[in-house]
Formats: C-alpha cells, structure tokens, sequence
C-alpha cells in the first residue's frame, strides 16, 4: 500500500496538472467546447481535492443574486497584470468604465489567511416559451446560465459563508459608492416612476464654499452623524430620516450648499417643483420613485405651496409628504428645504422631526470672502484684504454678488480693486437711501 505522504503528493501533482490544463486549454482550445471542457476538468479536480465549491448563480429565477453582483464589482478590483481576459462595459449614463472578469479566469483571493479561488462559467439551457397563443404552440429558447464557483479548502466552510461573502457584499457597496455618477432627479411624467434624471456634475465642496466656518463644521458633523446611525434609528423606531432648512436672501448659496451635500455624501439629488405635481397622490407617488441615499430638494418653499394652482399639493399632503407614514418606504433620505424668508413659514413645518437644523445662509462675511478669494484668485492673503474687510462689515452683499466681482479678472489687484468700488457704491448707496 503506498504510503499516505505519497498519496497527499500524488494528489498535490493532479491537482496542479489540472490548473495547468485550465490555463493550456484557455489559449489552445475554441471556445465553442471551452464549457464542456472546464465542467469536465471541474469535476476531476473536485474529486482530488479537499476543496470545497460554493456555486453562486446571477439570478434565482427571475430574481437578481445580490452576491452575484457584489462579487462582479469586488473581483473587478481585483484584477492583475496576470489576468489573461476582461469584460468592460460603460452604461449610457455613467461616466466611468466597468472592468469585470471573464469567463474561464481563475483569480485568486486572501481572506484571513485562507485562500480562495473564484471562476465565472456558464452553461447553456433550452427553456420552452410559449410561441403562439392562439394555437398554444411552444417553441423552445437557449439561454446561457451564468455563475460563479469559489473553490476553497472544506474547513473554512463557516468563515466564507458567515464572513467572507458578508464582507464581500459591503466592499462593494463601497466601492460602487466611489464610483457612483450623482444623478440630479426632476419631475417627468413620462417616466415609470415620475423621474427623470441627468448627470450632477456640481464642483462644489465643502472646502469651496463660502460659509460660515463653525456652522459648516456643525453640519458636516450632524451629516457624518446621521450616516453612521442606521442601528439607532431603527432602536428609536424612527424612519432614517433628515430635514433641514437653508434660509438666507438669493444669491448666498442655498442651491451650491445642497449640491456641496450630494457630493460630500454622494447622494443623488431629486428636485422637487411642487408647480409641476398634480395632487397629493402623485406627491406621494414621487416620493415612492425616489431612491435610498438621496437628497430631496423643495426650492422656494414659500413661493412653491402659495403659486400652487387650484390647492393641487395640499399642505396638509407635503406634510405628510415629510414626516408622514409614506415617508418611511425609504433608508437615509434627506429632505431639504430651502427659502428667502424664514419668517413666512408656517412654524408647523419647521418643527424637529421635520425640519431638523435651520441654517441661516447670511451675506457675505470676511472668512467667506476669503474662501472666494483662494478659489477665484488662488490667494491666501493680500493689503487689500483689511479694507475688504471693514466694508464688509458694514456693507450687505452676498457670496454670489462677491464672487462675482472676483471672476472679472485674473489679476488679483484688479479684482480686488473691483469689489472695493463696488462696495464703496454699495455703501454710498445706502447711505443716500438712510438721509
């Protein structure tokens, strides 16, 4: 009988044998008979080795695998240099390219030591379909089937199955978040669902925007803060919910802040024009076509519930629209309101739970200006800065009406020089309304 350190050797030899048969027959043999081919291999190396094999199928039926999915996404950042073949995709509407793997590529992966081995195959079947009605005639349809086999030794069962597959499912949650193209929303009647979308390509950031330093601070933090807070939202039995109302005069950056949001948490924006909605069902018919990790805009929301022709939206129905039981059917949403007067809201509609954080979008201070001048002029200081300043103190103007001196020319002398008369004029002016 031979011994047993000649059989582990014998078995290591085959097994080798069949991983250098797998990659001769990628080059050498067509791809008409590649299937049948690698089903037989698989089937040998099974028997000689103590790997176990999980199939994940793309679809139960007609139901997508979500591990299908997530393991596209994770093992297309996983490809090398070695990697013989690739599929890349680009969708209509995103930005970048989506490289997965192919059939037939073994790629190896390390998870907590173990390694695991995954392949994509597929596998052809005839499916019958019903071809005529009438004379109730079938006819029959070949599909390809495709799934993932993730090889791996039999004693690390447990750890893939309650470990590695869950961490595999968040890794590309993540890294699809990344990528994520931010889509701006808008109300369109012609769409399945109310909405209709185009890329948000807004620059604007945190670091850009000209604010108030301690109130930015304050929201990035409530923003992190909400984010990071699924498991107590749902303890409290509360919907994962945020409201917050910007309120300042036109032109202080109300719109760039709620694009500043969607960039820093990368969530799609819907605009919602309440002129455009028919009554409160569709209200609530757009709210169900919005998506998880959103920002839902109401711009104007003074002007938008008194211009509503014929009482269509109800304020009883955008109430409910915000905090009501429809406003449940969706995880981390933030709903943002935004208006030049504060003082002609009903205060019903600015209570927490509604409207969380009121943020008051004022006129221009120093610290914003100096933002606007590190972004337009790409400076930091400047002996025009002090003068600035102090005709800032008492002279209204808002970011856009500063930044719109800025932009009128690279040299940062005269650009300077241009807002200071235009804030000398400012204040003169009223100074001749006061007398």
């Amino acid at each position: 009988m031979p011994s047993y350190e000649a059989l582990l050797s014998a078995v290591a030899s085959l097994a080798a044998s069949a991983i250098l048969l797998r990659t001769i027959a990628n080059e050498f043999i067509p791809d008409s008979m590649k299937d049948q081919f690698f089903l037989r291999l698989q089937k040998i190396s099974l028997c000689l080795s103590s790997q176990l094999t999980v199939v994940i199928e793309e679809s139960d039926g007609l139901t997508a695998n979500q591990i299908f999915q997530a393991a596209n996404v994770y093992l297309g950042e996983k490809l090398s240099s070695s990697t013989r073949r690739v599929k890349v995709n680009k969708h209509e509407k995103e930005k970048r390219l989506q490289v997965i793997t192919d059939k037939n590529q073994e790629l190896v992966d390390v998870f907590r030591g173990v390694k695991l081995k995954w392949v994509l195959l597929s596998s052809s079947r005839n499916r019958k379909f019903v071809s005529n009605k009438k004379n109730n005639t079938n006819g029959m349809l070949r599909e390809e089937i495709w799934y993932f086999e993730l090889s791996f030794h039999k004693k690390s069962r447990e750890m893939v199955l309650s470990s590695y597959l869950p961490y595999i499912l968040q890794k590309a949650k993540e890294i699809k978040e990344e990528k994520k193209t931010l889509k701006l929303h808008t109300v369109d009647y012609n769409g399945t669902d109310y909405w209709g979308s185009i890329n948000l390509d807004h620059p604007a950031s945190f670091d850009t925007m000209a604010m108030d330093p301690k109130m930015k601070m304050a929201l990035i933090e409530d923003l992190d803060r909400f984010t990071r807070r699924k498991e107590f939202y749902r303890r409290v039995g509360k919907a994962w919910k945020r409201g917050y109302l910007l309120y300042g005069p036109p032109g202080s950056g109300k719109s760039s802040l709620v694009a500043t949001m969607a960039n820093y948490l990368k969530f799609d924006v819907y605009d919602l024009d309440l002129k455009e909605v028919q009554c409160d069902s569709d209200l609530r018919r757009l709210l169900i076509g919005t998506g998880n990790r959103s920002i839902i805009v109401i711009e104007d929301i003074d002007n938008s519930l008194n211009s509503a022709e014929d009482d269509k939206v109800t304020f009883s129905g955008l109430l409910n629209f915000i905090d009501g039981l429809w406003s449940s059917c969706g995880d981390e949403r933030i709903i943002v309101l935004t208006t030049n007067h504060k003082d002609h809201l009903d205060p019903v509609l600015l209570r927490p739970g509604r409207m969380d954080m009121h943020l008051h979008m004022s006129y221009c201070t120093f610290s914003g200006f100096r933002t606007l001048a590190c972004n337009y002029l790409q400076i930091q200081d400047h002996p025009l800065f002090e003068e600035i300043k102090g005709l800032l103190e008492k002279v209204q103007a808002t970011p856009a009406e500063v930044a719109g001196e800025l932009m009128k020319s690279e040299d940062p002398d005269v650009a300077l020089r241009g807002l200071i008369k235009c804030l000398h004029n400012r204040a003169n002016a009223e100074m001749q309304q006061e007398s």
